[in-house]
């Protein structure tokens, strides 16, 4: 595989702490890179991720889509060469954890309010 074709990519975490640097070639997909993440996330940290749906790559403001190519999610700054992109990782959790969660009481209610005119 040509030098070229490979990229440099860490993948930093929601404390700040990065995982990687690895090398991915530019046909890499975005779903391949979150499988890695979740394979390879550093044990202790108080949120892990329990299945790859619920990882989100961001790389310059944008959540990439999956189905996209390390190439195809470049930016101007990645092309930079010798350079190491970063790509933040957001952990969502599951619809079915929040369901769980205490529900609010959004009812309407009733405001009584006594006032005096004088």
């Amino acid at each position: 595989m040509p030098e070229e074709d490979l990229v440099d990519i860490k993948f930093r975490l929601y404390d700040g702490s990065d995982i990687g640097p690895f090398r991915y070639s530019s046909a890499s997909t975005v779903d391949m890179l979150r499988q890695r993440i979740v394979s390879d996330w550093p044990k202790g940290k108080t949120i892990t991720p329990k299945t790859v749906n619920e990882v989100k790559l961001i790389s310059s403001g944008k959540i990439l889509d999956n189905s996209k190519t390390v190439d195809q999610c470049k930016t101007p700054f990645g092309d930079q060469g010798g350079g190491v992109i970063i790509i933040h990782v957001v952990v969502q959790p599951s619809l079915a954890k929040t369901k769980t969660e205490k529900k609010v009481d959004d009812s309407p209610r009733k405001i009584v309010c006594s006032c005096s005119i004088l």
